[in-house]
């Protein structure tokens, strides 16, 4: 339920009428306007008073909220929100490059990586330390030893750094190690782990699950506000369909549903969605155009050797190109390029 109140109410009034709900059993959520509030209602509103808080004289209109996800609706928030991260913006009117190779493995390696990016433009360095894989005997990623590289790789570049958590236990140290928090698809809705992440002050990556529909994607970004940390951003990385010349699905048309359901960021994983290096810029570019906050692209140094996902990965040299095509497009589309 979303109560919109009248233009320029006091603020003494409006925390009253707060307080008055609740004492219903509910919890609100305050969204200031430059006019006027917002107040969402989170929480079980089935036996609330509707005609009660309606007839409160600051009251303008009383909306109910079809869809089961309450903070992450754009009904609770109407402006889009921009999360900031070590002074670079992810969000409304910006577009994002977060890039870097699906593993560390080893400092060198992500070093030289992050030296070759940062100066083709990008915003973020991305590297798996833990990783996910379909198989047991694959590599695993290097583990707290990645993590550590990762730092390195921060401290000599400037580069902030996204990584993959897959463990609850693992919570505090990437909180202390880790910028933003990436929950891989296979995460998605492992409930206890986004729970705990809610618990944190960390901007969280979420990406979308093999399956996963909109709704199912947007109740796991619930789970993580709910307990506190609105600071989510999803990430569309293909779905699971009959075809199978490609990795995944991209689902571009998703970006458009985010936009129209929710008031969170979205960017658009090419890499893991195609499987295909070649197939990287021209989808980077598709999602510039229909409207994403930014892209997450792999880039390793020598792809035919990677210990993971050398195949839809980009070259250094490959991703300078990109980023010169990318540019004139993100002006095109009246947004700023991060840097």
């Amino acid at each position: 339920m979303v109560v919109v109140l009248k233009p320029n109410i006091p603020k003494e009034k409006r925390n009253e009428l707060i307080r008055e709900i609740e004492a219903m059993g509910v919890k609100v959520q305050i969204t200031e306007g430059t006019q006027t509030s917002i107040l969402g209602l989170v929480g079980d509103t089935s036996n609330l008073n509707k005609y009660r808080i309606a007839s409160n004289e600051i009251v303008a209109n009383i909306l109910r909220v079809q869809e089961p996800f309450k903070k992450a609706n754009k009904m609770f928030k109407p402006d889009n929100t921009i999360i900031e991260v070590a002074g670079r913006r992810i969000g409304e009117g910006y577009f994002t490059v977060i890039t870097g190779p699906c593993s560390v493995e080893s400092e060198e390696q992500i070093e030289g990586i992050a030296k070759a990016v940062k100066t083709n433009g990008a915003a973020f360095l991305r590297g798996g330390a833990y990783k996910p894989r379909t198989s047991p005997y694959s590599f695993q990623g290097l583990g707290l030893e990645g993590l550590e590289y990762l730092k390195i790789a921060r401290e000599k570049t400037g580069l902030p750094i996204v990584s993959e958590i897959m463990s609850p236990d693992l919570v505090q140290r990437f909180v202390e190690d880790v910028d933003i928090i990436q929950v891989g698809a296979r995460n998605m809705q492992n409930f206890v782990l986004l729970k705990e992440l809610g618990k944190t002050n960390k901007p969280i990556l979420l990406k979308r699950g093999l399956s996963a529909t909109i709704e199912e994607w947007l109740m796991s970004a619930e789970y993580i506000m709910s307990e506190g940390n609105e600071q989510v951003i999803l990430c569309e990385r293909g779905i699971r369909t009959f075809e199978t010349y490609t990795r995944n699905t991209l689902d571009l048309s998703s970006v458009l549903s985010i936009k129209k359901l929710s008031h969170l960021p979205v960017i658009v994983d090419p890499s893991h969605a195609t499987g295909h290096s070649w197939m990287v810029e021209a989808m980077t570019k598709a999602a510039v155009v229909v409207g994403a906050d930014g892209v997450i692209v792999e880039v390793h140094n020598n792809p035919a050797h990677a210990l993971c996902d050398g195949s839809q990965s980009i070259t250094p040299e490959q991703f300078s190109g990109l980023m010169d095509k990318i540019k004139k497009l993100v002006e095109i589309e009246g947004k700023v390029l991060v840097e």
